[in-house]
């Protein structure tokens, strides 16, 4: 029953019987065959079919919320035997926003030196996608803003401030100024993060509040390209502090924004669940002793 649950996740989550196969490592007609089973099993139909999958039926929905909680509980249950056992093992997923990333990569450093055994995939990711992959269990925790969005049913820490800067070529003319307000950036050639990024969503309300039009010249996805084409010149962007400290080096600068001066709480975030899975609480452990 849990390996088809496992099938039925994987299927929900892809809409496509293929791709669902495929992520569960099985043949796309073992995978049809299970969920047949399982409707089954349930006395109910799941699926909504046709010459390719169409959609879940209302039953299918309402299976679907017991699913990812029996799922959840089975894979708590395995990860805590093996624990019992001998050092933590398996795999963390973390979904990250893109502005978090450099911050992210320090706690995973400090949890995979002190869980070897343990493997670690991040993923940058926008804040939407990070709580549906927290819902559908594709992922074990995110790290991302705290108090812009409904987050639902979520366990959170904390981790830091996001306060933003307005990354430029350290020739320019901005550059040796001590802080620039956002009302003045209305005549810069602005690059930012396309509009389904939370922290494009920050920004764009700031540089509103300022009554500077929201008209990047740029957008894209990725915080790389941003700073590519802040080196490559004539752009500009803005950026949290801890994601453009790394670049620092290579010919930027990065100077405060101010009036206002904007912060926002970026932290893990988890299923609330107790007990916790062995993996995720000894992520939170370790963040708490990097921030404390």
């Amino acid at each position: 029953m849990i390996d088809k649950l496992e099938m039925f996740l994987a299927l929900a989550q892809a809409r496509h019987f293929g791709r669902a196969a495929e992520a569960v490592g099985v043949s796309q007609p073992t995978l049809s065959a299970a969920i047949r089973q399982l409707e089954g099993q349930l006395g109910v139909l799941l699926v909504r079919r046709g010459s390719r999958f169409i959609g879940l039926t209302e039953e299918g929905e309402r299976a679907l919320v017991w699913a990812r909680r029996i799922v959840a509980d089975a894979r708590t249950m395995r990860e805590e035997l093996r624990a019992a056992r001998r050092d933590l093992t398996g795999m963390l997923r973390l979904g990250v926003i893109p502005t978090a990333l450099a911050a992210a990569s320090r706690l995973t450093a400090a949890f995979a030196a002190a869980h070897p055994a343990v493997r670690v995939t991040l993923l940058s990711m926008n804040s939407t996608a990070i709580l549906e992959g927290l819902d559908a269990l594709s992922l074990d925790a995110g790290i991302g803003y705290l108090d812009n969005e409904p987050l639902g049913e979520k366990a959170t820490l904390p981790l830091f401030e996001e306060r933003y800067a307005l990354l430029l070529p350290a020739r320019h003319a901005l550059a040796a100024r001590p802080s620039v307000r956002w009302a003045e950036l209305a005549e810069l050639p602005l690059c930012l993060l396309t509009t389904d990024m939370q922290n494009r969503r920050i920004i764009g309300g700031l540089l509103g509040g300022a009554g500077v039009p929201v008209a990047p010249r740029v957008e894209t996805n990725s915080t790389i390209v941003l700073i590519a084409h802040v080196l490559a010149g004539p752009w500009v962007t803005i950026l949290p502090f801890g994601a453009a400290e790394p670049f620092l080096a290579q010919g930027l600068a990065a100077v405060p924004l101010t009036d206002p001066d904007a912060h926002h709480r970026v932290g893990l975030i988890a299923p609330m669940r107790e007990p916790q899975p062995p993996l995720l609480a000894a992520l939170m452990a370790e963040a708490r002793a990097l921030h404390r």
